[in-house]
């Protein structure tokens, strides 16, 4: 993906391999059913919504894998779930040749949707 000026997500996953749009597509719809409030604009190149000023989650796709960026603090039980998934220091990737684990993802936005929240109470 050479294109890196992206006016919208919709540019963005355009220009992402085609073997992951469809997978991009699916995060984008539940992040957007989730957080109907987000909005959703391009941060460091790539995919993002942004929630009372803040960024909630970044999304990017590749050629194997779509990827979840920041990876929230959350439970034991959530810290099992998400290690098969977890690549690096703050990112997840689910691999294209598997079903995007849907409930997981659900999870990890909520989780995100909690500390904006927090921080957002915070902040008045």
């Amino acid at each position: 993906m050479a294109k890196t000026n992206f006016q919208s997500i919709d540019e963005y996953i355009a220009a992402c391999p085609v073997e992951s749009q469809a997978y991009l597509a699916q995060v984008r719809k539940l992040v957007h059913a989730l957080a109907p409030e987000a909005k959703e604009k391009i941060s460091y190149q790539i995919a993002c919504f942004e929630l009372n000023g803040r960024n909630l989650i970044h999304f990017a796709g590749w050629k194997k894998h779509v990827s979840l960026y920041p990876i929230p603090a959350g439970s034991e039980a959530f810290e099992r779930q998400v290690e098969l998934y977890v690549d690096g220091k703050g990112t997840v990737k689910f691999p294209l040749d598997e079903p995007l684990p849907i409930q997981l993802i659900e999870k990890i936005v909520k989780l995100h949707l909690a500390v904006n929240k927090k921080t957002a109470d915070h902040g008045r």
